[in-house]
This record gives structure tokens, sequence and C-alpha cells, in this order.
């Protein structure tokens, strides 16, 4: 592993900017069979530095599918502690290895210093994992605060605009209330960008609107307009009628995906393309 060490050893300055993805397969993918180990899942614990809070169950579920029918081929990365060892990439491997109460699980120990594993805890989840915008945000902070960066220099490191960074941090300013539905993807990017600067008042009026009448982005900009530029309340929109709601409660079981209802309309959320060809497959829609 001196390879990996050594490239890995150039600090952040070496992976800012680039792709801790082709780092990580580097050592996936580049080892020998006896440097694997197989290691009690008893003895290992998550990164300490691990930014990601909220892990996708149906996921974890289909990755512990898969590797209850085929194994798991590719070995999780940790390093040695004083009482075990830590994860330094494959959370998700050890969750859904731990989901099938495998008694061991295949591994790489490589020599991190706690640098090393804070660059690559945070990076590799911003670069490679989709972080949730409210983690992304706190894991930029920890960068930034770790290493003294301005939010120009950041953004340049990242390949990231300027706007970007700052809005994404203006998500820490919102109250912790919001954070976790943020968190949870009860609330989007989209919607928190419209609260931020709000009094927590307003902002809990709004949200609650948000929540109980599955308003979209726009909704909620029209709510701030007519607050900002009229009488000093929310005006609720159009409620769904109780077989509305009900349709909707329906399809949203049927699909196992956010959808809405409004302006004789029916709006069906999917998360990446695995989403949305699964909801065709639901619907029957079959694509040439």
């Amino acid at each position: 592993m001196k390879k990996e060490n050594k490239r890995l050893g150039k600090g952040l300055e070496a992976l800012l900017g680039g792709d801790v993805n082709d780092i990580i397969e580097e050592i996936e993918n580049n080892y020998n069979k006896d440097e694997v180990m197989q290691i009690e899942l008893n003895k290992i614990a998550p990164n300490p530095y691990q930014p990601r809070k909220v892990f996708d169950k149906a996921k974890i579920n289909e990755l512990a599918l898969s590797i209850e029918n085929h194994g798991m081929f590719t070995p999780i990365i940790v390093k040695a502690t004083t009482s075990g060892y830590n994860i330094v990439a494959g959370e998700r491997r050890f969750r859904a290895a731990k989901q099938l109460k495998m008694a061991t699980i295949p591994a790489l120990v490589v020599d991190f210093d706690d640098k090393m594993m804070i660059e690559i805890a945070l990076l590799e989840n911003i670069q490679r994992e989709n972080l949730n915008p409210l983690e992304e945000a706190q894991a930029l902070k920890m960068i930034m605060d770790k290493y003294d960066y301005t939010q120009e220099e950041i953004a340049l490191k990242m390949g990231k605009s300027r706007s970007h960074i700052a809005n994404i941090l203006r998500l820490l300013t919102l109250n912790k209330k919001v954070q976790k539905l943020l968190l949870e993807n009860k609330l989007s990017m989209g919607h928190a960008k419209v609260l931020v600067g709000l009094d927590d008042k307003i902002i809990e009026e709004l949200v609650n609107q948000v929540i109980t009448s599955n308003l979209n982005v726009r909704d909620l900009e029209k709510l701030v307009n007519n607050y900002k530029n009229g009488p000093k309340k929310i005006i609720s929109p159009k409620v769904l009628s109780l077989e509305e709601q009900e349709v909707e409660k329906l399809i949203r079981e049927k699909l196992g995906t956010k959808i809405r209802i409004a302006n004789n309309k029916i709006e069906i959320t999917y998360t990446d393309t695995d989403d949305l060809n699964r909801i065709l497959e639901l619907l029957d829609i079959k694509i040439d």
C-alpha cells in the first residue's frame, strides 16, 4: 500500500480539484489478495469524520441482497486504531454486511493519519456519494475551518462556483428544525434557499405549508413574495380535497416516491436514472 499512501500523503491540495473517486478506486482495484484481511464486524467502527448522517435504507437493502446473492467482491478500506478499526471507505458495504449479520468482512488496512482520514471522508462523500445539501454544507465548513480556506479558495479547488459554495453554506444559518427536515429530504435545497434570511416564526409557518400541502419551490416563492409585498401573514394556497389527498397518497405508496397533485397535474419525483427506471417498470412502461 506504499504507493497509495504516498499519493494520499500529498494532502488536501492533491485531492481538491481532483477526483477522490480515482484515488479510492486505485486502492480498491490495485492490491494483492494476501493484503485482504477478514476482520470481525464488531471490531470496526465508522470513520469519526464521516459527514453523512443519513443513509438510504432502500439502497442498503439492495446492496445487502446483492452481497447475499453474489458475495462481496471489493474489500472495504480501514485504518487500525487502539481499539480496533475505523472505516476509511466502504461504510455502505459495512452496513449491508451488518444487516446480513456477517461475522467478518474483507478489508484492506491502510496507514492513514487523522488528516488523511478527514480528507478522504469529506471529499469521498462530496465527490463520490452525492451528499445531502446540508451534509455538504457541514463538510465544506469543516474543510474550511480545518484548513483556513476562504469561500473563493474552496470554490476554485472544488471546481464549484463561488455562488454555489455561498448558497450551500447559508443553509447552516437555518434553525435546527429546518436543518433536520432538509437532512431527511423532506425539504429540498430549492426550498431551503427560499427560506434563508427569513424570521424563524415565518419560516415555521412556511415549512408547515410546504409539508402539509406538498408545495414545490415555485409555490413557496409565491408565498414568500406575498408575505414580503403584502400583509405580513402567510396566504395559504388551495388545499387538496380529501379525494385528491387520498389519490395522492395511493400513487405515492404505489410508486414509492414523492408525488404532488396540483393544478390538474401530477408531478412525480425521482432521484436518479435507476429510480426513474424503477418507476417506469412499476408503471409497465417500456422504452426501446
